[in-house]
């Protein structure tokens, strides 16, 4: 069982930057692709940004240019960072380790963006 734990999120402006982290217990941390979800109040859960195990990133349209995930293997950590953040970034954001399907989830974190 991996454990995943996000931090980062908060409160911030429009225009704001946020950096998210995602750490995970896992010796192996190097082998899994890792993703950033958000979930918005009355609607689904969506796939922010990816990287895979190779280094390859991802994006959704809707964050590309704003967002930037990075994987550090040596300290098991993954980070999000969000800039030029707008009202409809408000979201609980999960980490995800492994795939959507068979993969750990984080208990998510929490980021509004409010003036």
């Amino acid at each position: 069982q991996v454990q995943v734990v996000e931090s980062g999120g908060g409160l911030v402006q429009p225009g704001g930057s946020l950096r998210l982290s995602c750490a995970a217990s896992t010796r192996i941390f190097r082998v899994y692709d890792i993703g950033w979800y958000r979930q918005a109040p009355a609607k689904q859960r969506e796939l922010v940004a990816s990287i895979t195990s190779g280094g390859s990133t991802n994006y959704a349209d809707s964050v590309r240019g704003r967002f930037t995930i990075a994987r550090d293997n040596a300290k098991n950590m993954v980070s999000l960072q969000m800039n030029s953040l707008t009202p409809d970034d408000t979201a609980v954001y999960y980490c995800n380790v492994g795939g959507a399907r068979s993969g750990f989830w984080g208990q998510g974190t929490q980021v509004t963006v409010s003036s």
